[in-house]
């Protein structure tokens, strides 16, 4: 059977498993699906398959209305993957085409312009620019949908340099007028409602989605145990709860919130307050992160229930994830201080005060060349984590250790390696954390032949290790 025997069996079942692995576009009515589309399972001979969203609309398909395509989870390849087209989709998912051009992303992957061009083009069916056009549609979508902003407005918070781009990407993605898809209905009502004619003062509700079985309680549990004052709160009873936390966005400081309760369609709540919604797309795929909604746990599971072991662990929390962060300089400081309470007060002494106060939140973390700059010395800290904490800060700051979706993973534990007082358990936590490595055998007890047999998966085993002691 081949490659795409197979994903045509996949969408005959309308298996949601491969929702944004892959999608299927259809010749005789011009439309592009994710595979667990509701509607008759077209022909083989009239279906094509493709890697993304952005290659189907630059085949000449337009988006189904019916499933929706584009608001898909992402592949969970793109996280596991430390190529070069892996480190681009992680990047281009940030939003760094949008804010610094192909030129900004080549240069922070380390290639020219033209081989990033080429490789995209060559496994994906879409350069860089593609891939961020497809993004901005899928925004301003949201943004029709969700808000009574101006058509003008949501084309440049969608990331669109003119109005007449952005009603051509709309028209051509969507078949539909900007005015004709924000008359359609959004789907089902959100907890957190939709906005009104407050604007978007009060948030952007967002579905993220997910695919297969989510441990929501687990995930809250791992954060609220964590959870700073003053940049992170989570309220409310267990099974109902609201995490909230602050963001440093390009565009000023935001403010999110997920629930707790999934969605029966497979997705999280999540509310966006923004000082500039041309921020959304970023903050949007920093908790996508946090909450490792990008996950594949029928991949983790099929392999970490062969460990007789870890098959029981898995089988008792189907859905654990491994939480990223939504801010990997903010992560890394963290995992130096190591206690919350130490953390608590950086943020009192250094953080930078919002404006107005959001419930419990009252700073942005403090920059790391700030940190840099400052004594640390009310912290109480001993002398020698002072010492890596203003290495580490002044490493952020210049460079010399980058900590973004794209980073070279192997490089960045290097560099982290190289700095006094950082061992290996610390790099390896920023690593699965900061970076986003679902690969990180972070527990000194592991043989090795364990975490061979865990791979490309190791921290989620550690996951399941750490809820089970």
């Amino acid at each position: 059977m081949t490659i795409e025997d197979s994903r045509y069996e996949a969408v005959s079942s309308r298996d949601a498993r491969f929702d944004g692995v892959f999608f299927f576009a259809v010749s005789t009515t011009g439309i592009y699906c994710r595979p667990s589309c509701p509607a008759i399972t077209p022909k083989r001979q009239n279906v094509t398959f493709y890697r993304t969203a952005a290659a189907a609309q630059g085949a000449g398909f337009r988006a189904c209305r019916r499933c929706r395509p584009d608001a898909v989870p992402g592949s969970a390849e793109w996280n596991a993957r430390a190529d070069v087209v892996g480190r681009a989709m992680r990047l281009i998912g940030d939003g760094i085409v949008d804010r610094e051009g192909v030129a900004g992303l080549a240069g922070r992957l380390g290639y020219s312009a033209r081989q990033v061009q080429r490789q995209l083009n060559a496994e994906l069916g879409a350069g860089p620019i593609a891939l961020a056009r497809a993004q901005r549609g899928h925004t301003a979508r949201v943004l029709l949908q969700t808000t009574t902003l101006q058509v003008a407005e949501i084309a440049f918070a969608a990331g669109f340099a003119s109005v007449r781009q952005f009603n051509d990407t709309i028209r051509e993605i969507y078949a539909a007028t900007p005015s004709e898809l924000r008359s359609a209905p959004p789907g089902r009502g959100s907890r957190f409602g939709s906005v009104g004619s407050a604007g978007v003062a009060a948030g952007v509700p967002l579905r993220l989605a997910y695919r297969g079985p989510y441990a929501s309680a687990e995930v809250f549990d791992y954060l609220a145990a964590r959870a700073i004052t003053g940049i992170e709160e989570v309220v409310g009873e267990r099974g109902s709860r609201v995490y909230r936390r602050t963001l440093r966005l390009p565009g000023g400081p935001g403010v999110a919130e997920v629930d707790e309760q999934p969605g029966t369609g497979g997705w999280l709540e999540c509310r966006l307050h923004l000082v500039r919604l041309r921020d959304l797309t970023t903050a949007t795929q920093r908790m996508r992160r946090l909450f490792d909604l990008d996950a594949d746990p029928r991949a983790v599971a099929e392999r970490l229930g062969t460990d007789p072991v870890l098959a029981p662990l898995v089988a008792a929390r189907p859905g654990l994830r491994a939480p990223g962060t939504a801010e990997p300089h903010e992560l890394a400081v963290r995992a130096v201080l190591g206690r919350r309470e130490l953390g608590a007060a950086l943020v009192a002494a250094y953080g930078e005060r919002l404006a107005e106060p959001s419930g419990g939140l009252t700073h942005l973390f403090p920059q790391a060349a700030d940190l840099a700059e400052a004594s640390l010395e009310e912290l109480g800290m001993p002398d020698a984590r002072r010492e890596t904490l203003h290495m580490l800060t002044t490493a952020l700051a210049d460079g010399s250790v980058v900590l973004d979706p794209g980073a070279d993973r192997d490089e960045t534990e290097r560099q982290l390696l190289a700095l006094p007082g950082i061992g290996r358990r610390t790099a390896g936590y920023i690593r699965m954390r900061g970076l986003g490595d679902p690969d990180v055998p972070l527990r000194q007890d592991v043989a090795v032949q364990d975490a061979r047999a865990w791979r490309p998966w190791s921290s989620y085993a550690m996951h399941h290790l750490w809820n089970a002691s």
